[in-house]
């Protein structure tokens, strides 16, 4: 059954579902983050950590906000997450010299190949050509969930920054808030994304062999292979009794 597209008020409704069941989690993870996220090689696995816990989010799971500090999440091979990251910057950088906009669409279409580097243990240049791949036709659905959710928190944001001396920490609370209710959206998006990938690869290991690397040994018929049980479970024939030994004259 094919996964449907992807729906910008559900997407929306879900993550923010997930956010308000999990809030105090989310917004000390994005706390954390962003109060350590200066520190050298630390803030390689708390980002990591961050990937980590928006792919828990999909499944539905509860995330811990200090998981963003385990030791496993270097346990990622940080040379091939640096490749894939390095590919992902040159190309949309590149991207973006041609007036934004094919930028903006090569950053949304590759915005799943880390998630996949990480979870489906996918090489870098195949977790860009599954995140190409799987969000095709819906780039822009993603687009508008994005700009969406942040112009609204943006401008409560804004409003609130009228209030004489004081309305600063209320905008910094808003935009953390709204980094998690970003989080937890992402994680629904991933989920549906996730999933399509799940169907590609089962749609491609059905048309080759074991390996992926070519078309699948063609079943032998039923009436052949049934042929074929008949012959071997078949008694073997009696041997003949050896002949009687004929009587001296």
């Amino acid at each position: 059954m094919a996964t449907q597209k992807l729906q910008i008020k559900q997407t929306i409704m879900d993550g923010v579902q997930y956010g308000l069941k999990n809030v105090a989690s989310l917004l000390l993870m994005v706390v954390l983050y962003i109060l350590t996220f200066w520190i050298p090689y630390l803030n390689v696995g708390t980002t990591i950590g961050v990937y980590k816990s928006i792919i828990k989010i999909g499944r539905g799971e509860i995330i811990n906000p200090l998981a963003i500090f385990d030791k496993e999440n270097f346990n990622v091979n940080l040379g091939e997450l640096f490749l894939l990251v390095g590919f992902m910057t040159m190309g949309i950088s590149a991207a973006m010299m041609f007036m934004l906009i094919p930028g903006i669409v090569i950053g949304i279409a590759w915005s799943m190949a880390v998630y996949f580097f990480i979870d489906k243990g996918l090489a870098p240049h195949k977790a860009l050509k599954v995140s190409y791949k799987v969000t095709d036709g819906e780039k822009w659905t993603i687009f508008w969930i994005v700009l969406i959710v942040s112009a609204c928190f943006s401008i409560i944001g804004s409003l609130f920054m009228l209030i004489p001396k004081v309305g600063w920490l209320f905008y910094v609370i808003i935009m953390i808030a709204m980094a998690a209710v970003l989080i937890a959206i992402e994680g629904v998006i991933y989920k549906h994304f996730s999933d399509k990938a799940d169907e590609m690869f089962a749609m491609f290991a059905d048309k080759t062999g074991p390996c992926g690397c070519g078309p699948k040994a063609p079943e032998a018929p039923a009436e052949a292979a049934t042929a074929e049980a008949a012959v071997a479970e078949a008694p073997e024939a009696p041997e003949a009794p050896e002949a009687a030994p004929e009587n001296p004259a």
